[in-house]
């Protein structure tokens, strides 16, 4: 499944140590054939309880967990919607991920400059966002253009078209994302063709010091003005709390013992890297089931709503063209039962058929 996160924000934020740190969660390129060759690019296993259950269960040679890609984009500044920096390239680089994860400065320290000067985490979010809004006013005003002809020839489709972009202008020039609209059935599949910036699903990681001054730690009038600039554009947003310096650290550290070493420093215990991965993952719209046997467990990602047939194309195109029926397993009521041949005994295993749409968590044996 080749979708994407990106990483943006300002410059000297710890996005590349984010990233690095990221990518130590990476896996083998082999495993996903799907997935870009780019050194700015992360194949990131999403860790799974259910995938080391069940390879456990059934004794399994390899496990191959499911895998998110993030992408580490160009640094932003002011100006970007005008071309200054590098702002042509991040704008791009937006335009092509599915999820932006945007990454906020919370931290004071005077040997790391901020490029305002003034650590202000609202503004950085602000900064960035009017940028989106901008290069989103940019491409409709270009589509306006295009469609003149049409227009002058009361093309019906170009006027309704035209109505659902004048709608997304008010909106932007209100400071508003375009996922703040409301469209009927005909303006939603006009607003998706468009692919603007600001209405691609957003999560927040604030990066944070242990040790320092974190405005997420003291009482400041900047944290609730940072918490309603998020509010304002993104009200369903994930926003999480993290020391990404220590996550690079902790690179090497079994998942077990790394509440610990968060503790040890005088971090939180419950909050890392893994749940940014987690949440960028859902935020992709992502499901997973799994297939599992002695060779092999493995969790597959595959779009919310998929058919079996859907499903089966994730492992080879195959068990999408000739499927015949899936025999399917909630992952817990497998292990539960002790064996597949229990669970078949209990009549726990289902055969479902073309329309039988997959949960998360089924494990599922596919049948040509």
């Amino acid at each position: 499944m080749s979708l994407s996160i990106g990483i943006v924000g300002l410059p000297n934020v710890g996005k590349s140590t984010l990233f690095n740190a990221l990518t130590e969660q990476s896996v083998p390129a082999e495993n996903y054939p799907f997935c870009t060759i780019d050194p700015s690019v992360g194949v990131v296993a999403v860790p799974d309880v259910r995938l080391d259950r069940l390879a456990e269960f059934s004794q399994s040679e390899k496990k191959v967990p499911a895998a998110a890609q993030f992408v580490d984009i160009a640094g932003l500044i002011k100006g970007a919607s005008e071309g200054e920096g590098l702002g042509n390239a991040f704008l791009n680089n937006v335009r092509e991920v599915d999820v932006i994860l945007h990454l906020v400065r919370v931290f004071e320290d005077n040997d790391i400059i901020h490029v305002s000067g003034v650590i202000d985490p609202r503004l950085d979010v602000e900064t960035i966002n009017l940028e989106l809004i901008m290069a989103d006013l940019q491409s409709i005003q270009r589509r306006m253009v295009k469609m003149e002809k049409d227009l002058k020839r009361h093309d019906k489709s170009a006027i309704k078209e035209m109505e659902t972009l004048e709608k997304l202008i008010t909106i932007l020039e209100e400071g508003r994302f375009a996922s703040s609209a409301k469209f009927d059935e005909k303006e939603q599949v006009l607003f998706k063709h468009l692919n603007l910036l600001t209405s691609k699903s957003m999560l927040y990681v604030l990066n944070k010091r242990t040790g320092a001054r974190n405005i997420t730690e003291i009482t400041d009038e900047r944290l609730p003005a940072l918490m309603s600039a998020i509010e304002y554009n993104t009200p369903d947003a994930p926003v999480i709390e993290i020391d990404v310096g220590v996550e690079l650290e902790m690179t090497g550290i079994s998942g077990e013992d790394k509440p610990g070493f968060r503790r040890e420093i005088g971090g939180e215990a419950d909050c890392g890297i893994e749940d940014v991965i987690k949440s960028g993952y859902e935020l992709l719209n992502l499901v997973t089931f799994f297939t599992t046997g002695e060779k092999e467990t493995r969790a597959w990602d595959i779009k919310a709503g998929s058919t079996a047939p859907e499903a089966g194309r994730a492992i080879h195109s195959d068990f999408h063209d000739k499927f015949i029926k899936a025999d399917v397993i909630e992952w817990y009521k497998l292990l539960e039962s002790g064996s597949k041949g229990l669970a078949r005994e209990k009549g726990l295993i289902r055969t479902e058929g073309r329309q039988y749409i997959v949960k998360d968590g089924d494990v599922v044996e596919f049948k040509i």
